[in-house]
């Protein structure tokens, strides 16, 4: 219960940022349906958590939209596509070949009928968040977020979704704090040829975790986060980008601490060639 009342609070505060908002016509369930799907060849170089080397491929399979009551989004990472020897991927590394991210959310607006938004709010949203290891089942990442979250129109950046969850470690089988997220698309300057440039990104940020949850070997922390800034060019089918993304105690482990002495703090550099479907 004290989960819940502390997200309900969080939500009030974030809707009470002053805008205006658009009433929504929400007789037509599936008036709003898309969806999408892109393949993204990218290469990073210093991502983090690292204990040395780091820099590797991977291929993104991206996906998302909007069916009914549901907003989805989604990707599969697969990594160094080729079996190499060197990088923080490399073959006989221990490292995961894969990893997804699938992010479920429920239209509180269209459960009810009714148009839920008020001042910067456009949409209320039941959020869920689950984050998946492709390596050993019990020992991978193995996490899940349940929440709130809505769609607020921000000045400049325009519709931009906020959530807020509790956290709920699947291996441990515990509860342990909380995470804010927000994501943005935003358009900036368009071409003759209708291609365009747009600033995009995310923040993730975790708080109120349990130290205690670490160990020896890998200590944690009771906040921590990333964010992400990226600028990339749009056509219709193909995209290309960078994006710098900044890392503090990242998934809550504490930087260079403990016996392994993993480095979660600092800056990684993201290289994007995308095709759309």
């Amino acid at each position: 219960m004290k989960n819940v009342k502390t997200l309900a609070l969080a939500a009030t505060a974030v809707a009470a940022m002053s805008s205006s908002a658009f009433a929504a016509d929400r007789s037509d369930l599936y008036a709003t349906d898309y969806k999408w799907m892109q393949f993204n060849a990218m290469y990073s170089v210093d991502e983090l958590p690292s204990s040395g080397e780091s820099g590797h491929n991977y291929l993104e399979m991206e996906f998302g939209g909007r069916k009914g009551i549901v907003d989805l989004y989604g990707y599969v990472d697969v990594f160094n596509l080729g079996n190499e020897k060197a990088g923080d991927k490399a073959q006989g590394s221990g490292a995961s070949k894969m990893f997804m991210k699938f992010n479920p959310r429920f239209s509180l607006d269209a459960i009810t009928g009714k148009d839920l938004s008020f001042g910067p709010v456009q949409e209320l949203y039941f959020s869920t968040l689950f984050n998946w290891g492709g390596g050993a089942i019990g020992e991978d990442v193995n996490a899940t977020f349940w929440g709130i979250g809505a769609d607020v129109n921000v000045p400049w950046l325009g519709k931009t979704g906020m959530n807020l969850y509790a956290h709920y470690d699947l291996n441990k089988k515990e509860w342990n704090g909380y995470q804010f997220s927000a994501n943005w698309f935003k358009p900036f300057y368009f071409f003759e040829n209708k291609s365009f440039l747009s600033f995009q990104g995310y923040v993730d940020w975790q708080f109120g975790g349990d130290e205690d949850m670490g160990n020896e070997f890998v200590p944690m922390s009771d906040n921590g986060g990333a964010a992400f800034f990226g600028l990339y060019w749009h056509s219709d089918k193909y995209a290309l980008g960078y994006g710098l993304k900044g890392y503090k105690d990242v998934y809550l482990l504490k930087d260079g601490a403990g016996i392994v002495g993993l480095e979660t703090t600092g800056w990684g550099h993201y290289f994007t060639a995308t095709y759309k479907f």
